[in-house]
């Protein structure tokens, strides 16, 4: 089994970026995702800390996106009472709840599978996380 330059095996620094990225946070991730670009030679730890990278951006991303639906309809029923009027729907309230919840459950599923398939230096192809990550890494 190949080491890392910390003395690990390149699969075990592989699946500590993952659960680096599932508990710790965007800090812990970008340093080790970090450290593993600029001193890491092994090709595949290094497309793992892109994808968990990627993976960490796109969910949060979504989560930004989703949570601009309630500021949209928080301007709408502002510029409604402006005139009188109300607007509210509690439905899209309940919806976008849901929505968020369940991005983090897949979230969280998704780097705890890919942890624990690193440990053999295994992969799990996610179709355009994938593309992405090889269209930007060498």
């Amino acid at each position: 089994m190949q080491k890392s330059r910390l003395g690990i095996s390149v699969g075990l620094l592989g699946a500590a970026i993952y659960l680096v990225a599932l508990f710790g946070g965007y800090i812990p991730l970008i340093l080790l995702a970090g450290y593993v670009l600029l001193f890491e030679e092994n090709p595949w730890l290094r497309r793992s800390a892109v994808k968990a990278g990627v993976i960490v951006f796109v969910f949060s991303l979504l989560s930004a996106l989703i949570g601009f639906i309630p500021n949209a309809m928080e301007l709408i029923s502002d510029i409604v009472r402006i005139f009188n009027g109300s607007f509210y729907i509690p439905v899209v309230s309940n919806i976008i709840s849901l929505t968020n919840t369940v991005l983090m459950i897949v979230q969280k599923i998704l780097l705890l599978v890919l942890g624990i398939k690193a440990l053999t230096q295994g992969n799990l192809p996610i179709g355009s996380v994938d593309n992405t990550v090889s269209k930007h890494i060498g």
